[in-house]
């Protein structure tokens, strides 16, 4: 029998690989809540043996992601964590502030799936390091583990948006995202983790067809296939017209409103005409968009000055029949914001 990696499975899972042992679900599901609550195999469970306990420790295997680095914002807060897990590539997981509320202070952890990304985005910087390998579910897990037990408030939020294309490691990403959502597990709400996709239409059709929980953010940033194909290599394999196809049929299965991210870089795709092409593209498809200012520490790509995104932004208002939010990136002085995650030392941005 191989060794069973706990944080590697759901309660399920658990169950299905240790049945043999003689554990139930219900120990399953106990065994899982000690683990990752306490981030340790425990010595004893009430009403459990200890023989069947230590039959148990001898089958199994916990890992744990080794910590290089953490930097902390002293600007908005915002840490960024330099991991290192079962390869020898270094990733990065960040830690978001939620302090808006006084009376109910919390963290997201913003998790990284791979180590580089294949997707080459040029505006970004995982991007441009190319792709090492995927992340399997237990790193993932561990990420947000490692980040809970460093943080003076509670965790209650995760997002797939660090390095890599989640729906391009499905399996391990759709496992962690079940494992952090399972009462038992790392209770955190599903519709407070978001999956985050360039747009890989098997995926999106995959994850709508499971009936997947979780919330589904996909990046658009540009409505004109070649400026988007310019900014975006992914247009090529998996076109505007047939992700907004299979956006539209994730809408009729589920009802769900379609959050579409805009990276928003000056003189590309905030013009009025962007607004118009993006209002065309979306007709009849309830849609809401997420504005980001691009970050990019070389100067190539800038965020729209104050005009400019005024400009867009009335653009919008006109012809999007959609809300529209500017979500603030922060950590940019820690190149820990959107874009900034390369896998390298933790610092400063020049």
């Amino acid at each position: 029998m191989m060794r069973v990696c706990l944080k590697n499975e759901t309660s399920a899972g658990l169950h299905a690989a240790l049945a043999p042992l003689g554990v139930t679900l219900r120990l399953a599901r106990r065994l899982q809540a000690a683990v990752l609550r306490r981030d340790a195999f425990p010595a004893e469970l009430p009403e459990v043996s200890a023989v069947l306990l230590e039959r148990v420790r001898r089958s199994v295997t916990l890992p744990h992601l080794e910590r290089l680095e953490k930097t902390v914002s002293p600007r908005d807060g915002f840490a960024k964590y330099l991991f290192r897990g079962a390869g020898t590539e270094a990733f990065e997981a960040v830690r978001i502030p939620l302090l808006h509320r006084p009376e109910d202070p919390k963290y997201v952890a913003c998790v990284s799936s791979q180590a580089g990304c294949a997707m080459g985005c040029v505006f970004c910087a995982t991007g441009r390091g190319g792709f090492r390998r995927n992340l399997e579910a237990w790193e993932m897990v561990d990420q947000v583990l490692k980040i809970r037990d460093d943080s003076p408030h509670p965790v209650r939020g995760v997002v797939f948006m660090g390095m890599g294309e989640p729906l391009l490691n499905y399996d391990a990403v759709l496992r962690a995202a079940h494992i952090l959502a399972e009462p038992c597990g790392g209770a955190i709400a599903a519709k407070a983790i978001t999956i985050s996709t360039v747009g890989i239409v098997p995926g999106i059709r995959r994850f709508t067809a499971e009936r997947q929980p979780f919330r589904l953010v996909v990046s658009l940033t540009s409505a004109d296939p070649e400026r988007r194909r310019a900014l975006m290599p992914a247009e090529a394999a998996y076109p505007t017209a047939e992700l907004i196809a299979t956006l539209r049929e994730y809408h009729a299965a589920t009802g769900q409103r379609v959050t579409l991210a805009w990276v928003m870089i000056s003189g590309e795709n905030t013009r009025t005409e962007d607004a118009r092409q993006l209002a065309e593209l979306t007709r009849g498809l309830p849609v809401k968009l997420d504005l980001i200012d691009v970050n990019d520490p070389s100067g190539r790509f800038r965020p729209p000055p104050a005009a400019e995104l005024n400009a867009f932004r009335d653009a919008l208002r006109a012809g999007l029949d959609a809300p529209v939010a500017r979500r603030y990136s922060g950590g940019s002085d820690i190149l820990a914001a959107c874009g900034l995650l390369a896998g390298g030392t933790c610092g400063r941005a020049p």
